[in-house]
């Protein structure tokens, strides 16, 4: 990290929990432990840092939650949000901006702002788009409210990525798309839409990605679109949940269109309070010296596609992007953590009943970082019986906690369980 030599901040961020359920500790195994461990080395170190996440409580899949609980939004984002808060805290994890859009005014008007600015300046186009929607019911067809078959391997998958391959698909694009609310076929719309046009940003983005720390699974992924071309995203939807925006009255915020500029703003926020305009905030992001995401592969495609594009159309230096840390799927006995299907073991429970630490070392240690891995409650049971003990190699282990070859796994394996400064800032004791 530039940090180590200049002093200048590094900022890390994981992307921001879904508060439509709460979290399991196939989350906290992947970007929550590895960037706190990260963050709590670097400072060991002496280095600045700032670490950001928040709730993504625009994601329409609260939306989806809220209407088979028959709740209102409002009070699944609130409930659901706590156990998440709860679950960091109960973990040890801490963030210096935790970020609630339907609770931060501020940051809601900063992002209808920017997006404005962005469009005045023609990074995002307004033409008349075509989108989908359900037959029956009208509602847009993206995110949670789509369903069908990823046009790339074939994989079961919603509107957004896959999780079996990472790429970015639409209704438009998906296999056999149907609505998810009534598995209706889609049906064509047509309005005038800003769409963020991604190849007008090709010659930015290679830069960036020549010069930033890309693991192989994201530079795969990289590879494909430069070889197919990089594909039009929508920036905004005629869609029920959402910021609203004042320069387009109808449409909201793509949900991750919002993320990307709610990074921008809010880090810029944390440095610079009184950042107002969109050239307020590049100033400000002036000050960084690098920028590090942390994250799970399915969400490869925002963090090393559409939210470095969106950086360059605001102007950030390409230089700023240190890289991307991801880790792959885990497994609970053998199959993905889900959600939906109440195949988890959450991370709320486990950490009422079992040390804190204990959990983390033995999460950093099975991390599948790599590659994909598998937690099993005997593995677990094991390990909080007799902890392996490492070799105590504390010089390898602390090369293992630095960026931009972080492997906590390697870092536990190495420390063991022997008294030593690094032991702590992964069980979260310092």
């Amino acid at each position: 990290m530039k940090s180590a030599d200049t002093g200048t901040l590094t900022v890390l961020t994981t992307p921001p929990p879904t508060p439509n359920g709460p979290l399991h500790i196939g989350h906290l195994s992947g970007p929550y432990l590895a960037a706190d461990v990260a963050a709590r080395a670097a400072r060991h170190r002496g280095e600045r840092v700032l670490t950001m996440t928040g709730l993504d409580s625009h994601q329409n899949y609260v939306v989806a939650k809220a209407d088979a609980e028959e709740r209102p939004v409002p009070a699944v984002v609130r409930d659901y949000g706590s156990d998440i808060r709860t679950a960091f805290r109960q973990a040890r994890i801490d963030y210096d901006l935790l970020v609630d859009p339907t609770e931060d005014a501020d940051y809601r008007k900063a992002v209808d702002r920017l997006m404005a600015e962005l469009m005045a300046a023609g990074a995002f186009v307004l033409e008349e788009t075509a989108y989908q929607v359900c037959a029956d019911c009208g509602r847009t067809l993206h995110h949670a409210y789509v369903t069908g078959a990823c046009p790339g391997c074939g994989a079961g998958m919603g509107g957004g990525t896959c999780e079996g391959c990472a790429c970015f698909a639409t209704a438009d694009t998906m296999v056999d798309a149907r609505s998810a609310c009534h598995g209706a076929p889609p049906a064509e719309r047509r309005a005038e839409l800003p769409v963020l046009r991604l190849e007008s940003y090709r010659a930015p983005l290679l830069e960036a990605w020549a010069r930033a720390h890309v693991p192989d699974p994201a530079m795969a992924l990289i590879r494909h679109y430069l070889d197919a071309g990089l594909p039009d995203v929508q920036a905004a939807y005629p869609t029920d949940w959402g910021i609203e925006l004042g320069v387009l009255p109808g449409p909201r915020a793509d949900v991750w269109i919002e993320m990307g500029l709610g990074y921008l703003y809010a880090v810029a926020r944390a440095v610079d309070p009184t950042v107002h305009s969109l050239a307020d905030c590049v100033g400000a992001w002036r000050q960084v010296g690098e920028l590090w995401h942390f994250l799970g592969v399915d969400n490869t495609f925002y963090y090393a596609v559409v939210f470095p594009a969106l950086f360059a159309a605001a102007g950030v230096p390409a230089g700023t992007l240190g890289g991307l840390v991801v880790n792959q799927f885990y497994r609970l006995d053998g199959q993905k953590f889900s959600t939906s299907r109440n195949h988890a073991i959450w991370a709320n429970d486990l950490l009422a009943t079992e040390d804190p630490g204990l959990v983390r070392l033995f999460l950093c240690r099975d991390r599948p970082d790599r590659y994909g891995s598998d937690f099993t409650l005997d593995a677990f049971r094991a390990f909080h019986d007799d902890p392996p003990r490492g070799d105590h190699d504390l010089v390898r282990a602390q090369a293992a906690l630095r960026l931009p070859d972080f492997d906590p796994a390697l870092a536990v394996r190495c420390l063991g369980d022997a008294p030593n400064a690094l032991l702590p800032l992964i069980t979260g004791e310092s």
